[in-house]
Parts: C-alpha cells; structure tokens; sequence
C-alpha cells in the first residue's frame, strides 16, 4: 500500500536523519526542488550535497508538533534543538504520486 502524503514526508524527514540517501533518493521527485531561508530553490543533487550531510547539527531527531495534508500540501510543524536552544519550524511540502516535488521551509525563533 502507498504511503499517504503525510507519511511520505515523515518517512522523508527519517532518511534525512538518518542520513539513509538511498531511502531520501527514493522519495524525491526527479524536479524536487527545495527552499528555505538560506536556501533558494536547491535541485536534488544541490540539496543533498549542501543540506543532506547537516543532519548532525542537531541535538536530537526533530519531534513533529502538527501534521496536516491541505490543498495538495502537507504542512509539518516540528521543534528541534541545536546547541541546546530548542526552535520551532514548518515546513510545506508537495507530494504527488508518492514523491517529494518541493520543500518551502519557513525558519521560527526559539521557544
């Protein structure tokens, strides 16, 4: 059975923590395209060269405060902490046919 919108972006986040690329390549689109404030519009290959390998910046696994799939989107409120500071994200993600499209992440200020 396929995974629904808001699975494929919790199974995305896994890969990225875990920093299994093969599982990440798996769910990406070909035209995945990802944003952020630092970011702007990253195709596969630049993502996982520049964005990939930063899973170990952080503390602890990010922990999933909200989940919803809207209009096509899926909006993923998560917390997080680096260096010992905890901050709060979302970020809105596409997922068509099983796959990450694109990435918008909207940076939040510690809590």
């Amino acid at each position: 059975m396929p995974l629904s919108p808001q699975e494929t972006v919790l199974e995305f986040s896994r890969a990225f923590r875990e920093q299994d690329e093969a599982l990440a390549l798996s769910l990406m689109a070909p035209e995945f395209v990802f944003t952020s404030p630092q970011d702007d519009h990253l195709d596969r290959d630049a993502w996982l060269q520049r964005c990939f390998p930063s899973a170990g910046h952080f503390d602890a696994p990010a922990i999933t405060l909200q989940i919803v799939e809207i209009g096509g989107v899926v909006l993923h409120r998560y917390e997080y902490a680096v260096a010992g500071r905890t901050y709060r994200n979302v970020e809105a993600t596409r997922v068509q046919d099983g796959r990450v499209h694109d990435v918008e992440v909207y940076f939040g200020g510690a809590v």
